[in-house]
């Protein structure tokens, strides 16, 4: 069948249409009452970076990841450097997830756990299934508190930039990783992270990482967080243990 001019105008007005009314469809960012993104809801980032924040081939038990560093490329001071190969030889024993710590900000974010973030005007706080693991986000003006503090979460104060939630932490230990292939940090750390609810359904995080101990610069890494929209969806239970425990509390039933 062949269409006329006329019938060619009237065939693009609709397909025009149709496209008007998807993106009419498509959910709408969510509000609080005070007219803030609301990023409240359960969330989970999806990916290798806990692995390897940088891009990696897979291995043994391990999936091949394209990275999510900006520039692909950690700028290590030397002595550094050869610390953090010191840790990837022994990151079985090392590792602070090995041995059931607290991971730190920003690694609890893209650990293969969900996590629930409750949003109020003057304090946002997030609830991760990994251990139990709670953090508190001030976004009343309150300033960081004096230190030093060697905190294993450090310390969290917030305030928005146009649609983006801007956390500032500092006051950590040296005792946590970035990731699995020791990927280390001092005392000095300082992290900047950025939420910015792209649509109803997925966050970009993107986080700034600055430590002049170790690093020779600051250095971002980036990626997107996803809404979990399962039927009855809520965080359970994750226990971590550094010894065989089921001997001593054996599940029940067994």
């Amino acid at each position: 069948m062949r269409l006329g001019r006329h019938g060619l105008l009237l065939l693009a007005a609709a397909i025009a249409l149709i496209h008007l009314e998807a993106g009419a469809q498509s959910p709408a960012t969510p509000r609080t009452r005070d007219g803030k993104p609301d990023l409240s809801g359960i969330w989970q980032a999806f990916g290798t970076a806990n692995d390897d924040l940088l891009p990696h081939s897979a291995s043994q038990g391990v999936p091949a990841g394209l990275g999510v560093v900006e520039g692909d490329e950690i700028p290590y001071r030397p002595e550094a450097l050869a610390k953090r190969h010191e840790n990837f030889a022994n990151r079985a024993n090392r590792d602070t997830e090995a041995r059931c710590y607290l991971p730190g900000v920003p690694r609890i974010t893209y650990m293969p756990f969900p996590f629930q973030i409750v949003q109020m005007p003057d304090l946002t706080t997030i609830l991760y299934e990994y251990v139990h693991a709670v953090r508190y986000i001030y976004t009343n003006g309150t300033p960081h508190p004096p230190g030093p503090i060697e905190w294993w979460m450090g310390d969290s104060r917030g305030r928005w930039e146009g649609d983006t939630l801007v956390v500032d932490v500092t006051h950590f230990n040296a005792d946590t990783w970035f990731d699995r292939t020791g990927t280390y940090h001092s005392e000095a750390l300082h992290v900047v992270e950025r939420y910015t609810l792209v649509d109803a359904d997925h966050i970009n995080y993107e986080v700034t990482i600055e430590d002049p101990r170790v690093f020779t610069r600051p250095w971002t890494m980036r990626m997107l967080v996803y809404r979990r929209k399962e039927p009855n969806l809520q965080l359970l239970d994750y226990d971590c243990y550094t010894f065989e425990w089921e001997p001593y509390y054996p599940y029940p039933g067994l």
